[in-house]
C-alpha cells in the first residue's frame, strides 16, 4: 500500500505560480512512474504531467512550457512548479503512482493505482 498526500494547492492571480507537492509513504519501493492529473467541474480527470524513476518527463500540450514536474525519490516526494497560470488551470490536483509488486506465491507482476485525496488549485481572472 502507498499513501499519497498533496499540499500546495490555493488561489492565485492568473499570471501567478504555484509549487504542489506530493509526498508518498507505505511501501514507496514498489514506485515507478509518479504523476499529476487534475479534473475540473463537469470534465473528465486529465494528465498533467508524469515522470519515470529515470527522469523521463511527458506533459499536457495544454501545460507546456508553464509546468514542471520533479521527484526527489530520497525524499518520495513528487512536486509540480507552474508558472503563468492561467483560469483555465483551475481543477483539483491529484497526485498519482504507479507500483509493480509480485503477487505473494507466484511469479506473477501486478499493476496497482494510487491516488492522492486532490487539493484545489484556483486561478481568477
Amino acid at each position: 500500500q502507498v499513501q499519497l498526500v498533496e499540499s500546495g494547492g490555493g488561489l492565485v492571480q492568473a499570471g501567478g505560480s504555484l509549487r504542489l507537492s506530493c509526498a508518498a509513504s507505505g511501501d514507496t519501493t514498489c514506485i515507478s512512474a509518479m504523476g499529476w492529473y487534475r479534473q475540473a467541474p463537469g470534465k473528465e480527470r486529465e494528465l498533467v504531467a508524469d515522470i519515470s524513476t529515470g527522469g523521463s518527463r511527458k506533459y499536457a500540450d495544454s501545460v507546456k512550457g508553464r509546468i514542471t514536474i520533479s521527484r526527489d525519490n530520497a525524499k518520495n516526494t513528487l512536486y509540480l512548479q507552474m508558472i503563468s497560470l492561467k483560469p483555465e488551470d483551475t481543477a483539483v490536483y491529484y497526485c498519482h503512482a504507479l507500483c509493480y509488486s509480485v503477487v505473494a506465491g507466484t511469479s506473477s507482476i501486478a499493476e496497482y493505482n494510487y491516488w492522492g485525496q486532490g487539493t484545489q488549485v484556483t486561478v481568477s481572472s
